[in-house]
Formats: structure tokens, C-alpha cells, sequence
């Protein structure tokens, strides 16, 4: 079963700065990583070794401004019995 979450907000640099540092602390170590997504935090469990893909695209449209942006993606096999970890909470 696959299942998605997603969030999109407009950020200050620093606010989007300190997203990606929460995002490195949970991913550093061992164990579980809760990941915040919008109003909801998911218990995911990151193997040992990550696929780690960056694309930046910069568009220069004929209408409208100029326009730069950077993709990171991050992956991994989820271990046998790591559905077990999978304890999605809806903060309020």
C-alpha cells in the first residue's frame, strides 16, 4: 500500500533552513525518525544506508519571473517489521 503526505507553506530562508536541520537531526543515529509533514508527525524507519538525490532547475519562463528550485530526495528499504513503527500522529 502506498500512501503519500504532503505539505507546502511559504517560508522565510531561515524558517526553511531550520526545517531541513530538523529534518538532518531525526535522520542522524539509529532508530526511528519522526518526521513533521504540515499538522501531522509520521514515525518512519530510515535503513543505514540512504539513496540521496539532489536536482536543482533553473527556468527562465517567457512569461513571468525567473524561477530556481532544488529537489531532495531521500530513500531506503524499509526492514522486515518496520510497519510496525508506523505511528502517524495529527498534532493540533
Amino acid at each position: 500500500m502506498a500512501e503519500t503526505t504532503t505539505y507546502q507553506d511559504d517560508v522565510t530562508r531561515d524558517e526553511a533552513a531550520d526545517l531541513v536541520q530538523e529534518l538532518a537531526a531525526e535522520l542522524r543515529g539509529q532508530g526511528p525518525a519522526q518526521v513533521q509533514v504540515g499538522n501531522k508527525l509520521l514515525t518512519l524507519t530510515p535503513a543505514s544506508t540512504l539513496e540521496y538525490d539532489i536536482e536543482v532547475e533553473e527556468r527562465s519562463p517567457m512569461l513571468g519571473g525567473d524561477r530556481e528550485e532544488i529537489t531532495v530526495s531521500i530513500g531506503w528499504e524499509v526492514p522486515e517489521g518496520g510497519d510496525d513503527l508506523e505511528d502517524d500522529q495529527d498534532i493540533e
